[in-house]
């Protein structure tokens, strides 16, 4: 009966049985060792948390507080929605949860952690960066004193040596009130110095420059405007408050943030605050120093412009963006020195196409025109970049 069911097995060669035993003996270690492989692959880091720790161990062990770590965390590109993926609501609760748990899991004994060592902005206090702040103003007064009360008695030569001097006096009472205080940056981009010296020169000299150019000249020496000057002389005086007030202020936001979204939404209507606080202090600085010497011309739209384009820059350069403050200052001097350019170059048969983008920013705004556009836009720029950097934790991050 039960013959013909054997007969398959039966009716196989000895050959063949062995080389089927031999290729089941051969398959065996590979299917037991498949459930071996899926288990180690199941296998992982069970705590993304701390894979992060240890990533950014050298930032964990300098942080003093989970401020810290947050604004460390977002310089790296995390973000809220990154946050997520560690299983936290935020960037701030992932940085505090790392700060709670960083020194038990690396650190074996805890030292007491020491009163932050960030000093305030101006070591000297609010007296000391004032007091320097105020020393371009009053240089660049003493020399207008001066050159008034000379007017008439002293040649040429000596009028002119007397306005070096004063120059030289007033850049040199700016780099004392940029050494220290709430301007006070690091080392940046170099050719920034001379940005700023062309951009003075041109507050001075442009307009005439270009009335000149525009009529067939030049002609002659160039007619100074020593009041655009004198006003931006005195101008650190309220740079300096104001960037003292964004800084205390953006601070305390972060310390009473709990999101990213939160701290930005927080600190962006105070930037803009600071810059309209800039903007009316220096229209009124100029204001006066145009009444000092006859208040014929008016505020100088392009010395407004130029004095928020310095202040924009100089804040950016303060929290750690000095490459598009440099940006925006270059950008600034390259449409100045093109106009001069652009009408002498229209001169030549053909080229008339050139020189008609000045001609009718003259005609529309006048001379000072193209300063006020110049210092305009790059201003405008600087301000949109600030509204973005300066909005992160990042920016305010204890030194």
């Amino acid at each position: 009966m039960g013959g013909p069911t054997d007969a398959p097995d039966a009716g196989r060669e000895p050959a063949e049985l062995k080389g089927a035993a031999v290729g089941s003996a051969v398959r065996a270690p590979e299917v037991a060792y498949r459930p071996a492989r899926r288990t180690a692959a199941r296998r992982g880091p069970a705590d993304p948390v701390k894979v992060l720790m240890h990533r950014h161990r050298d930032l964990c062990e300098r942080a003093v507080d989970p401020l810290e770590i947050a604004a460390g965390l977002e310089a790296h590109g995390l973000t809220d929605r990154t946050a997520a993926r560690y299983r936290h609501r935020d960037v701030f609760s992932l940085a505090e949860e790392i700060y709670a748990r960083f020194p038990g899991t690396v650190r074996s004994a805890p030292a007491p952690r020491p009163p932050r060592t960030r000093p305030a902005p101006g070591a000297q206090g609010h007296a000391g960066w004032t007091l320097s702040a105020l020393l371009p103003g009053a240089a660049c007064l003493a020399t207008a004193g001066a050159l008034r009360a000379t007017e008439g008695v002293l040649g040429g030569e000596a009028r002119l040596a007397m306005t070096a001097v004063g120059a030289l006096l007033v850049v040199l009472g700016l780099r004392l009130c940029l050494r220290d205080g709430p301007l006070r940056a690091p080392d940046g981009v170099g050719g920034v110095t001379l940005y700023v010296c062309w951009l003075l020169g041109y507050a001075v000299y442009g307009d005439d420059l270009i009335a000149q150019v525009i009529s067939g000249g030049p002609d002659g020496a160039w007619a100074a405007s020593p009041a655009p000057l004198l006003g931006l002389a005195l101008a650190p005086v309220p740079a300096v408050w104001c960037a003292h007030l964004f800084a205390v202020h953006a601070r305390r936001r972060l310390a009473g943030s709990h999101a990213l979204a939160e701290f930005g939404a927080g600190v962006r209507p105070l930037l803009f605050a600071v810059v309209a606080l800039l903007v009316c202090a220096v229209t009124a600085l100029l204001f006066l120093a145009d009444l000092g010497y006859g208040g014929e011309h008016g505020v100088p739209t392009g010395a407004a412009a130029l004095g928020l384009l310095l202040f924009l820059a100089r804040l950016l350069a303060v929290h750690g963006f000095p490459e598009p403050a440099a940006t925006g200052l270059a950008a600034a001097c390259a449409v100045e020195v093109a106009a001069p350019f652009l009408v002498l170059s229209g001169r030549l048969p053909g080229l008339d196409l050139l020189a008609r983008p000045v001609d009718s920013l003259v005609a529309a705004a006048g001379p000072g025109g193209v300063s006020a556009l110049a210092c305009g836009v790059a201003a405008l720029a600087l301000l949109l970049h600030a509204s973005v950097t300066l909005t992160r934790a990042s920016a305010h991050a204890p030194a």
